[in-house]
């Protein structure tokens, strides 16, 4: 085989080897060597970690559908070879690369402009997000650390449940490692804002595209908030409409979870709320204006330290939070009858690191 072919073959191969974990690097038939494919556009550097569960295989098929996107670095610590060839044939400009284990993270983080952490076990029927905590907690833990050390510049958006735990968690890993930036950290909430649109466009009878709801609070039952009262367009609702709309969009996760029977949770529709979020992010980094979306961040819009509520997304990631504007009494309430349980869950993420 003459150097050019050996060559072409590397390029071809280089998204599907990586070092310590190919048997045709260990035959010396291939090299790994960092490229990009032929024609690649320019663009930004995703890595998503937790790639082969059920929120990161279809997660990172959309990211590699997002033109936004040059090199996707898929993480796990199983099974990711196999997510990565099968999305690696879809014909779309991200190259893809995959690492598994441990000691792979690293190689997978350095140099990542956005990193995504889906990564962690699911709810299953009967669970809360408080049951998720303790095999999560140390899930995210360890991916953070990983963050610090490698891509401590990256906007890093936080799946991995409970949110309004691991959020805090992420932010006192970066504290310790001397990178915290607020302004790059984000807990993903943007299911709770798929959902509210979906059934507010199902009871007033529109496109749920043409809907915009802003859910403030966190990502857990009485945590999400929905603000009715701030629907774009502006939408009258009655109270029973209100109470119904307001507890479909709180317990949607727990339907799913029921609906699924013990087989799996929000995967689909988290995934799809995920890549909507990441693609926000993105244009966000690229300049473009106006890029406002609800997320869980650290916040000065109430006395607790990390809220969920509209932001303004650009180069620097977060570059405004927004306040929270006219509630409605029954907001008012919800707002007050959120507080203790979401600075319980806050608390339990920070004790967690500093123990």
């Amino acid at each position: 085989m003459d150097h050019r072919t050996r060559a072409r073959i590397s390029r071809i191969a280089a998204h599907l080897v990586h070092p310590g974990n190919s048997q045709l690097q260990n035959e010396g038939v291939l090299e790994r060597i960092d490229c990009r494919s032929k024609g690649g556009a320019s663009g930004f550097k995703v890595a998503v970690l937790g790639a082969s569960g059920g929120i990161g295989q279809p997660l990172s098929m959309l990211m590699k559908m997002n033109p936004l996107v040059s090199v996707l670095h898929l993480y796990d610590v199983v099974n990711t070879l196999g997510v990565t060839a099968d999305i690696s044939h879809m014909d779309t400009t991200a190259v893809v690369r995959g690492f598994v284990g441990k000691e792979q993270l690293e190689a997978a983080l350095v140099g990542m402009d956005l990193v995504i952490i889906p990564a962690g076990i699911p709810r299953k029927p009967g669970m809360t997000r408080d049951d998720l905590f303790n095999i999560n907690a140390g899930i995210v833990r360890t991916l953070c650390e990983g963050v610090a050390k490698c891509c401590p510049n990256a906007i890093v958006n936080i799946i991995s449940n409970p949110v309004n735990s691991t959020v805090p968690i992420a932010a006192e890993v970066f504290k310790r490692a001397g990178v915290y930036n607020p302004k790059r950290l984000l807990g993903v909430t943007a299911l709770d804002v798929v959902r509210a649109n979906t059934f507010v466009a199902e009871v007033v009878g529109v496109d749920p595209k043409e809907v915009d709801v802003p859910v403030v609070g966190g990502h857990a039952g009485i945590t999400i908030l929905p603000l009715l009262s701030q629907v774009n367009p502006s939408f009258s609702f009655t109270e029973e409409e209100v109470e119904y709309l307001t507890n479909r969009i709180q317990n949607g996760g727990t339907e799913v979870v029921e609906a699924k029977a013990g087989t799996g949770s929000a995967t689909l529709s988290m995934a799809f709320a995920a890549a909507k979020f990441a693609d926000a992010c993105l244009h966000g980094l690229r300049g473009d204006a106006g890029v406002v979306r609800c997320a869980f961040v650290a916040s000065e819009v109430t006395e607790l330290p990390f809220f969920a509520s509209k932001v303004r997304l650009g180069r620097a990631g977060i570059e405004e939070v927004y306040p929270l504007g006219p509630l409605s009494a029954y907001e008012r309430s919800g707002l007050e009858k959120l507080k203790k349980e979401l600075l319980g869950s806050i608390d339990k993420g920070i004790s967690s690191v500093r123990q």
